[in-house]
C-alpha cells in the first residue's frame, strides 16, 4: 500500500518540476517583450472610397506641434473638396479645423492634421479617420472614414 502513495507522489512531483520549468520560460519570454504586440505594429491607413491614402506618417514634431501627415488621392471620377480631416483616437484627438482644399482625380494631396495633446516618440498610434468632403459644384457634405494605426515617429 505504502508503494503506491510513492508512485504516485512521484508522478505528480514530475509534473510539478515541468509545470514550474514552463512557468519560468514564460516569465522570462515577458520580460524580454515577446508578448508586446505594440513592437509589431506596421503602419496602415484605410479609407473607403473614393479616397485612397498612398502614404502617412505620424510624427511628434511636425512644424513645431505633433500630428499626422498623409498623402491623400482621389479615386473617383469627379473633383472634390476637401473640408476637413479628423482623427479619433484613444487619448489623442487630430484635426485640419475647417478647410477647403481641392483634390482632383488620381492626383495626390498632402494633409498635414495637427494632434492635440502631443504625440510621444515611439509609442503606437491608432485612430478613426473622418475626411468630410463636397463634389465639385454642390453643397451636400459627405464623408469618408477609415482608421489609420502606425508608430510615432521623431
Amino acid at each position: 500500500m505504502r508503494r503506491k502513495g510513492q508512485a504516485a507522489v512521484e508522478f505528480l512531483m514530475t509534473y510539478g518540476w515541468a509545470i514550474l520549468a514552463a512557468v519560468i520560460a514564460i516569465g522570462v519570454l515577458a520580460y524580454f517583450g515577446v508578448f508586446s504586440p505594440g513592437k509589431y505594429v506596421t503602419d496602415s491607413a484605410i479609407v473607403t472610397a473614393p479616397f485612397y491614402i498612398n502614404a502617412q506618417n505620424i510624427q511628434a514634431d511636425v512644424n513645431g506641434s505633433s500630428g499626422i501627415v498623409m498623402e491623400l488621392r482621389n479615386n473617383g471620377g469627379e473633383d472634390l473638396t476637401v473640408t476637413s480631416i479628423t482623427v479619433d483616437g484613444a487619448t489623442v484627438d487630430c484635426t485640419t479645423g475647417t478647410i477647403s482644399t481641392a483634390v482632383l482625380p488620381s492626383t495626390p494631396q498632402s494633409f498635414t492634421i495637427d494632434c492635440t495633446p502631443a504625440l510621444v516618440t515611439g509609442q503606437t498610434y491608432k485612430g478613426d479617420i473622418t475626411i468630410s468632403y463636397v463634389k465639385f459644384g454642390s453643397t451636400v457634405a459627405l464623408a469618408s472614414t477609415g482608421t489609420i494605426a502606425g508608430k510615432i515617429v521623431a
